[in-house]
């Protein structure tokens, strides 16, 4: 095992995808919006209990998609945790929004559903929570602050298909929800991504938009004679090849998700010891939410220097890396957005969170031997 390289991550082809990318091949249609793009959204819509999916190129575009169809402008704010890719924000910006970042949960590190109310002005226009790790926010409290406001929910459930809360899959309790496919990710096609549409109102314009603004499924349904330009919109689909990997992959969603869920748990047991001893803190995971083990996380103690336990470990061949730079403490961050609480919480999370190598197929052997490494490596690192 010493001379085999673990990485981090292993994008991992287990089911009908060559058969299906031949298969759009032959047919001639390779472009979006043909039969596995149709595919792919009717499943989505039937395992999550959406009204409606529109599959995408990217998480991204699927949030910036949401941001067209939300009407978000100049001048608008949304929060949202710092604590995030900056794909969370960037839809929102573009659109001439501000970001109003919001301290994270010390055991979830998913945004703290305390400190929404107090964030929220007369400017706000929407809450965008994100689903950390494929483990869900605290829906009910989030969706009462919701209702009470008025303000839609935009999930970003980039990592959590196959995640739940209550009964519910993330990325269907909100308005909207976003999904990713890409190659990170436990569901994946290389790149990808899915608006969850629940509000049933909100589903015309969004076909619309994500048809370039145009009426053309009305046109497709022979409702209209002809399709013409009825609002700004966007070119949002990803071709058929994308789509063929990606309804591959969603007839092994539970397979993979099982197995995810097995090589999250093999590593929340072998580092129990690790915590016990307060050498790190392992996830945490609600009783309310089934995850998907989309990855695993430690918070090592503030006595480790996460800088050269990473390269010890890098240097002993297994890849693990950090996470999210705040977005309020970046650049951008400071020039688009605002803080709308402390973020103590954040800050330190920041500075002590390690991921480490999961993905479909990983070995016993091999997450024992990233086990006995991150010992090693833990030792070589007290400060």
């Amino acid at each position: 095992m010493p001379n085999k390289v673990i990485p981090f991550n292993k994008p991992k082809c287990i089911g009908n995808e060559m058969q299906y990318i031949n298969q759009v091949i032959s047919s001639g249609r390779i472009s979006g919006g043909g039969e596995f793009t149709g595919r792919c959204e009717e499943w989505l819509e039937n395992y999550t209990e959406t009204q409606r999916v529109l599959l995408t190129n990217s998480c991204t575009a699927a949030l910036e998609l949401s941001a067209l169809l939300l009407d978000i402008a100049t001048g608008d704010e949304i929060i949202m945790p710092s604590f995030t890719f900056v794909s969370t924000a960037n839809p929102f910006v573009l659109r001439g929004a501000t970001p109003v970042f919001v301290d994270i949960r010390e055991d979830t590190l998913n945004i703290d559903e305390t400190l929404i109310t107090s964030a929220i002005s007369e400017k706000t226009r929407a809450i965008v929570p994100v689903h950390y790790a494929g483990i869900a926010c605290e829906m009910n409290s989030i969706m009462e602050i919701s209702e009470k406001n008025n303000l839609p929910i935009v999930e970003d459930a980039a990592q959590c298909l196959g995640s739940s809360y209550s009964g519910k899959m993330l990325g269907s309790i909100g308005s909207l929800g976003a999904y990713s496919f890409h190659d990170t990710k436990n569901i994946m096609a290389g790149e990808g991504g899915a608006l969850m549409i629940k509000d049933e109102s909100l589903v015309e314009q969004a076909e619309m938009i994500w048809e370039k603004g145009t009426n053309r499924k009305k046109f497709l349904k022979e409702e209209v004679d002809k399709y013409t330009w009825q609002t700004a919109g966007s070119s949002f689909l990803p071709s058929e090849l994308t789509a063929a990997v990606l309804m591959a992959q969603l007839e092994k969603v539970d397979a993979i998700t099982k197995d995810r869920v097995l090589s999250w748990n093999r590593y929340h047991e072998l580092l129990f010891s690790f915590q016990e001893e307060g050498s790190l803190k392992r996830p945490v995971v609600p009783d309310e939410c089934r995850h998907n083990g989309h990855l695993y996380y430690i918070l090592l103690d503030k006595t480790i220097n996460r800088k050269v336990l990473i390269e010890f470990m890098r240097k002993h061949n297994v890849h693990v890396t950090f996470h999210y730079i705040p977005l309020h403490s970046s650049p951008a961050g400071n020039h688009y957005g605002r803080q709308g609480s402390d973020m103590r919480i954040t800050d330190d999370v920041s500075g002590r969170i390690v991921r480490l190598p999961i993905w479909s197929g990983i070995s016993e052997s091999e997450q024992c031997f990233v086990v006995d490494t991150l010992k090693d490596a833990i030792s070589n690192s007290r400060q």
